[in-house]
Order: C-alpha cells, then sequence, then structure tokens
C-alpha cells in the first residue's frame, strides 16, 4: 500500500483571550497532518502565523503542493530542501517522525539518545493588559516556577513592576513581540534588570535590531521573530544572547535539531517556544527542550479544550509524551 496523506484543519478555543503586542485571539487554528503507511499512522500538528505570512488557507496549499512527494514516500532529509521552512513543512516533519517511531517500535526519544526523558519545567502565559489585569493574572498563578510576560508597548515599567510584586518568588520571562520602541530600549532593559527578569524576548523588530548590538544588555536578550532556522543564526551573535527555536518557524524536529546543536556551538542559551496549539504540537517540542535554559510549552494550557489524549502538565511541570499521543 502506498504512504496516504490526510490533512485536517481544526480549531481548539482558547480559555478567555490570548494577547500580545500585535492584537488578541480567541481560537487556536491548527492544521493536521496524518500519514498512514502500510498499516502505521504518523501525526503532525502546526499552527500558521500571520505575522510570518501564513494563512490556514497557504499553509494548507503548501501541503497539498508537495502531496506527491509525500505519498511517493519522501525522507525528513530530503523534505528539507523539498518544502521551505514554516508551519507547513514542520506538520509534514513531525507526522514523519512519528510514523517511523510506529514502523520501528522505537521511540522518538530513544532515536534521539534520550533513555529517560525528564518532565520539564515550562513557563505559563500572561496576556498583555492593564497592569493591574497582569498583577491579578500574575497573582493567580504565582505558586509557578517560570511566568512568561507579555509586555511591547512605549510604556511598560507599571507592567514589569505590577506583575513583580504580584508573583515575588517566580522567575520571569519578558515577551516584548517586537513591540518596544529605540527610544525606551535600554529604560525597559534595565527596569527589567532591576525587578530580576531572566530573560526578555525580541524587544526590537527583526530586521530592526541592530542597536542591541551597541548598548550595554543587563540581562539575557533572546531573538524570536529574528530567527527561524539555522542559516539565521551567525548574523545574530552580536544581537543576542539566546535564541527562540520553535517548530513552527524552522519547520519541524528535524531542522530544530541542527539549529540547536548549531546555536549551542555559537553559545547562544536555548529557549524552546510554541505557538498556541495543542498538546500534540508540543510533544515533540518535549524532547527537544530536555537540556535547554528555557522551557514555553504552555500551549495546551492556554486552551479551553485540548486533544485526548493530551500532554500531561502537573503544576509548573510538562511530561514527555506517550506514545499514543506522539512519538
Amino acid at each position: 500500500m502506498p504512504r496516504i496523506l490526510d490533512i485536517q484543519m481544526n480549531s481548539f478555543p482558547i480559555a478567555g483571550s490570548f494577547t500580545i503586542a500585535r492584537g488578541a485571539k480567541t481560537q487556536a487554528e491548527v492544521i493536521t497532518c496524518t500519514l498512514t503507511d502500510d498499516g502505521a499512522e504518523g501525526h503532525g500538528e502546526c499552527v500558521p502565523y500571520r505575522r510570518y505570512g501564513e494563512t490556514m488557507e497557504s499553509v494548507l496549499a503548501q501541503i497539498e503542493a508537495a502531496r506527491p512527494l509525500i505519498e511517493a514516500g519522501i525522507s525528513r532529509h530530503d523534505l528539507l530542501s523539498a518544502m521551505p521552512p514554516g508551519a507547513a513543512r514542520n506538520a509534514v516533519d513531525c507526522a514523519l517522525w512519528d510514523l517511523e517511531a510506529k514502523q520501528m517500535s522505537q521511540s522518538v526519544a530513544s532515536r534521539l539518545g534520550i533513555a529517560d526523558p525528564k518532565p520539564l519545567t515550562t513557563a505559563y502565559t500572561i496576556s498583555l493588559g492593564e497592569p493591574e489585569v497582569m498583577a491579578a493574572q500574575a497573582r493567580e498563578h504565582a505558586g509557578r516556577a517560570l511566568l512568561k510576560v507579555k509586555v511591547g508597548t512605549g510604556d511598560d515599567e507599571s507592567r514589569i513592576r505590577a506583575v513583580r510584586a504580584a508573583a515575588p518568588e517566580a522567575a520571569i520571562i519578558l515577551d516584548a513581540n517586537e513591540g518596544w520602541p529605540e527610544a525606551v530600549l535600554e529604560r525597559h532593559l534595565n527596569i527589567a534588570a532591576e525587578a530580576d527578569v531572566k530573560l526578555v524576548e525580541q524587544p526590537l523588530p527583526a530586521g530592526r535590531d541592530a542597536l542591541l548590538a551597541e548598548i550595554r544588555r543587563p540581562l539575557l536578550v533572546c531573538a524570536d521573530e529574528s530567527v527561524h532556522h539555522t542559516g539565521d543564526l551567525a548574523s545574530l551573535a552580536d544581537r543576542y544572547d539566546a535564541i527562540n527555536i520553535k517548530l513552527d518557524k524552522s519547520g519541524g524536529l528535524t531542522e530544530a535539531l541542527a539549529m540547536k546543536t548549531e546555536a549551542e556551538r555559537l553559545g547562544f542559551s536555548i529557549m524552546i517556544g510554541c505557538m498556541v496549539g495543542t498538546s500534540l504540537a508540543m510533544a515533540p517540542a518535549v524532547l527537544l527542550a530536555q537540556n535547554a535554559h528555557f522551557v514555553d510549552l504552555d500551549g495546551p494550557l492556554l486552551l479551553a479544550r485540548d486533544r485526548q489524549p493530551g500532554l500531561r502538565y502537573a503544576a509548573s511541570l510538562v511530561f514527555p509524551p506517550e506514545s499514543s499521543l506522539w512519538g
């Protein structure tokens, strides 16, 4: 029997809304690829992202265009040149990893040399809002080990201080999503350092972040929108201290693994992040994140309804996937 590709478009409601500097959303829209070959099934999920010019329709069309190659048995290695980095390739690549694991009766973890994958401390996201609203969210989750706080306005001092006061013991990451004007960059970085923030993600717009190489950085600054795949890394070494690897940016686990290796060689701290998706999207990233410095894989925690079976979350921990989900 030939390999068969099935593509589904799914929507999962977000609990409340998810707000960043660029806007808010109430639904997580995802595309799921299922590959069937000789009785085995592999699954992969991606989240199209408008910031990168992707829509549900464009990503679906990309996968459909590659269908003949996929169903003809293309390998993960050859997929890297057949499809560009991005959400479409991610869904196919992760489905191939899962399919191979099922066909070989060998977990993805063991194939990666991870004998005993561990539960990881993951960030929990506090959406952008007025300072008192963000403080209330932070207070509700103050017992978590790590909070990721969305900022990205011209005056975030009150937000940073309000969240820190509401969650005095939690480690904090700030994510500006390209939203800080150059005029406030140093001031905001200094305020973040005073508040004992551990890391700031993408304060300036991608392509307009040269100022980061010219100033003193009082804490770790992490590239997100500025870094997608391995080829981006070398040009960022003077601007960033860390990089955020996301499967939907890199175009799958295969490229993400190579990217992580090269980033470590170049001396970057590693953060493994996610779009807002289900446990199926997070599962391969949990394996990728096994020795990362920062982990942000809370997508399912932000949903009103996840896939079943899903990942296990307990307190601040996310546990490795069971084979019934992925891998």
